[in-house]
């Protein structure tokens, strides 16, 4: 997934620069609509990856009150599986995050550009 949203995100800055020098209102248009499905499946994808994320985040915090009852193996095993999980999920959402975000920021780039050649 990080490699389709980082060759996404190079695709729009690719068309973003070329809309520059010669580029039709209607292609931009289109495009625009495609960059908003993308954005939203992004979004969705997100969504999901937080619910698990807080899941395994809740899971870990009550494996370690269980284990500060009571000291077991299988308690200190199960704790750190947890966290073995939890933090690959903290970094591949705060992934997530940050690449909607400059998804945002190039829609935006992307609108202004639009209505500049509209406007002329």
């Amino acid at each position: 997934m990080k490699a389709y949203i980082s060759q996404y995100i190079d695709e729009v800055v690719k068309i973003l620069d070329m809309s520059k020098e010669d580029t039709t209102l209607s292609y931009l248009e289109d495009f625009e609509i495609e960059l908003e499905k993308k954005i939203t499946f992004f979004m969705h994808e997100r969504l999901i990856h937080l619910i698990v994320t807080v899941l395994f985040a809740i899971l870990e915090i009550i494996s370690l009150a269980t284990l500060t009852i009571s000291i077991s193996l299988p308690m200190i095993i199960l704790c750190v599986l947890f966290l073995v999980l939890l933090v690959p999920y903290v970094l591949h959402y705060y992934f997530l995050e940050n690449s909607v975000q400059k998804l945002y920021k190039l829609r935006d780039a992307l609108l202004e550009r639009v209505k500049s050649i509209s406007d002329k």
